[in-house]
């Protein structure tokens, strides 16, 4: 594989830059369990970098290490050139890193409109009394952080929706509301866990090209895990396989593609 510690240009002559996140050989243990064992891998500024795997393969640990869910048991996180010390989830989205959730994780109840209004969260600098009276400094930032959520809706295409509870919506205008959620937060980096799951093919389109679109217009960084191939494939720029906890391959879709290894965790008996 060439060298790309200055980046690199893609095939389509986008630029990706730097590392933007770097994992120094991470593991994971629970228990006598481990889930990950010593993986290195990075994510470069304006890439699609896809994380993939056969089921149990700690593709979801990962993710979660990534996120601040998870301390990882060994290993250094750098976000940025900085080490990452020791967060909380709520202080990794402080630094600008979002995500989705491999099962839906919106409030039911709440409109369309509201569950975006949540990703704005870490902006909002008023102090609860203000944000209670919505008087000056409070009313600004609530109009400010509603610009912004319009904007999201706007992109995503879901206007028509954005006073309707989210509990009656079907399952993949749910999926595309947690994506707009997400980047409601303006995320540096956006963890995306099997955005496709359980859509059928004209959902997987239209969420391949919002991704895409989120990923060339805004400049979003994109880390996501998916399990169908044609998606991967045509999405990413750069891939990491991951079998039993462990990397087994890096490189562009086409590296990765030949790589034997690869193709016997795929073609070889599913793990559960």
């Amino acid at each position: 594989m060439k060298d790309m510690s200055e980046g690199y240009v893609t095939a389509d002559g986008r630029k990706i830059g730097g590392v933007l996140m770097e994992m120094k050989n991470i593991t994971l243990r629970f228990g006598g369990v481990v889930a990950i064992k010593d993986i290195s891998f990075d994510i470069r500024e304006g890439e699609i970098r896809a994380i993939i795997g056969p089921n149990g393969a700690g593709k979801s640990s990962m993710l979660n290490v990534i996120s601040g869910f998870y301390i990882p048991s060994e290993g250094e996180v750098f976000y940025k050139g900085s080490k990452r010390p020791q967060m909380r989830p709520y202080q990794v989205a402080q630094q600008g890193i979002a995500r989705t959730f491999q099962n839906i994780a919106l409030f039911e109840g709440m409109t369309v409109l509201d569950n975006i209004m949540t990703g704005r969260l870490t902006n909002m600098k008023s102090n609860l009394f203000q944000q209670a009276l919505w008087y000056g400094k409070a009313n600004e930032e609530e109009m400010a952080n509603r610009e912004k959520v319009e904007r999201v809706i706007d992109f995503l295409e879901i206007q028509s929706i954005r006073k309707t509870p989210v509990g009656r919506l079907p399952y993949g205008l749910k999926k595309r509301v947690e994506l707009a959620r997400a980047l409601a937060a303006e995320p540096s980096l956006l963890l995306l866990d099997e955005p496709m799951a359980g859509m059928n093919v004209e959902e997987k389109e239209d969420m391949s090209r919002f991704i895409l679109d989120v990923n060339d217009e805004f400049g979003t960084t994109i880390a996501l895990i998916e399990h169908d191939m044609g998606v991967v494939m045509d999405l990413s720029d750069r891939v990491v396989v991951m079998d039993y906890g462990k990397k087994i391959g890096d490189g562009t879709p086409d590296e990765v593609r030949n790589n034997q290894d690869v193709i016997d965790a795929y073609l070889g008996v599913a793990h559960d």
